[in-house]
This record gives C-alpha cells, structure tokens and sequence, in this order.
C-alpha cells in the first residue's frame, strides 16, 4: 500500500460574513486557491488525477459539481475530473480522507482536497425547501418524535454543554482564548504561508451588485483582537432565552476556501517535492 502525503496547503483568508470576500462567486475563489497550489508547486496541473471538494451548501452558486466548476475556473485541463462531497461540517476533511485513501490504494498519485464555501451569498439552511421536499422524510422524523423532533445546530450546542456540565463562563473563556491565540498566531505570521492574499469583492445586501475596488485580503477578518471574556457575557444568548450560546461564542458565518496538494511518496520523488506530513488514521 502506498503512503499519502500532504506536499502543500492553500487558502484564502476567512472573510466575514458580508465582509471583504463576500462578493466571490465561489467557483472563482475555489479556483484561485487551485491555480495557486499547482504553480507555487511547479506542478503542471494536467497530472492531477482528480479533485475532491468539501462543500455543505450546495446549492445555486455552490451547485451542480463546484469542485468541477472550480477546476474549471482554475484555467486546468478540461481532463481534470473533479467531485464535490457533502458530510456538513466535516465536508473538507472528508476531502481530505477521500483524496488520501485513493492514493494508499494505488488508485491515484496525485489528488488535490478543497473546500469552498461563501456562506454571504449561499447561507446555511440555503438547501432546505425550494418547493422540492424536506431533506428529512417521514422515516427519519419518526425516529425521532418521541425525542420532540429534530431541533438546530444552536439548540443541539445547548444541549452539548448541559451533557458535559459546560457553563457559560466556561464556553466564553474558551472563545476569548481562541481569538486572542488567534491574534497571536497571525502577528507572528503563524499563517503568511498558507494564506493566499485575494482582492477585495464585496456584495451589496441589499442589491446584489459587487464592488471590487483596490483593496487585497491577507489576514483572517473573523479574528477579534479586542474581544474580552467580559464583553462576551455581556452578550445575549442566540438560541434559546436562558440558554448559554451566544453569536461570540458561536463558530462565525464565513466565506473562503482552501486545497492541499497530497500525493504518494513516490509521485513526490519524482516530481520532486518535499512532503510535510504523512496520512497514518483516519477517524
């Protein structure tokens, strides 16, 4: 069996929501980081044997295959195949597992795993309805009727931190340590490698209309310097009136996106590139 490697990681800064990358479509932004992995790796992107992209809310803009429609983007052969995945939150690190298990089965050599989601333009809950059904059929709803139904990823926090006996001291003090390490990391260009600066494009809410201007993102807009443990209890719960989660303590609503160069030991010999890890489990 072959081992995988990873060679190499792209992405874009995180934008915040409605903030400096909201106006990418995201097969663009996708295929920027694409374009980018292949030439800082001198790697002639034809010797890609396939692309796995994560995506959650494939829908619209993120529809119909984006990992094909980035590749695309990207300027690739038209015989680069490409798949999107769906595993929700894990979408991008199933990617990841899928582009490695093809190479340590002798399958692939070369397989770039992306991820891609502008969450300003398709949000989340964005592939629920439209007219054509509810994504969970009777059967499922009846597994759970006697639990009261299906509830939210909000509700489904509240009930995350009464199991394990969080309080919401507890999930602040966490969140304020997160953002200042955070800081901390990107003023000591922890993340310059990875980070592929992109221009501004912003989208207007309320007419849908782009603007570029001149402006280049580098740094991840989502981190809060000045966020305090203080400021965060402050805030009022999102989800349920006596709850604990709040939007400070939460995960952001975020646009970017990411890929990352992993092949077997010997395609990177004799393309001569130099791996940083090696894939030893999967879980």
């Amino acid at each position: 069996m072959s081992d995988a490697v990873i060679i190499d990681v792209v992405r874009t800064p995180c934008g915040r929501r409605d903030g400096s990358l909201s106006g990418w479509h995201p097969a663009d932004l996708a295929g920027r980081v694409l374009r980018a992995l292949v030439e800082r790796n001198n790697l002639d992107p034809a010797l890609v044997d396939d692309v796995v992209m994560g995506c959650v809310s494939q829908v619209g803009a993120q529809g119909v295959n984006i990992g094909r429609n980035a590749v695309l983007a990207a300027g690739f052969p038209e015989s680069v195949p490409a798949t999107t995945v769906d595993r929700q939150c894990g979408s991008s690190q199933q990617a990841a597992a899928f582009a490695a298990q093809a190479v340590m089965a002798g399958v692939h050599d070369v397989v770039i795993a992306a991820g891609v989601e502008v969450m300003s333009l398709v949000p989340m809950g964005a592939s629920f309805g439209l007219g054509v059904g509810s994504p969970f059929g009777p059967a499922v709803e009846a597994r759970y009727a006697d639990a009261g139904g299906l509830i939210p990823q909000g509700l489904s926090a509240e009930l995350i931190a009464e199991t394990w006996g969080l309080s919401r001291d507890d999930l602040d003090r966490y969140s304020a340590r997160s953002h200042e390490r955070a800081a901390r990391a990107r003023d000591e260009g922890r993340f310059d490698r990875e980070i592929l600066p992109v221009a501004t494009r912003r989208r207007d809410k309320e007419t849908g209309g782009v603007s570029r201007g001149d402006g280049v993102v580098r740094t991840d807009e989502g981190i809060r310097d000045d966020t305090t443990v203080e400021r965060l209890a402050a805030l009022k719960p999102a989800f349920s009136p006596d709850g604990l989660v709040t939007a400070g303590n939460s995960s952001q609503i975020s646009d970017g996106a990411s890929a990352a160069l992993i092949t077997s030991e010997a395609a990177a010999e004799r393309l001569g590139l130099t791996p940083r890890a090696r894939f030893h489990a999967f879980a």
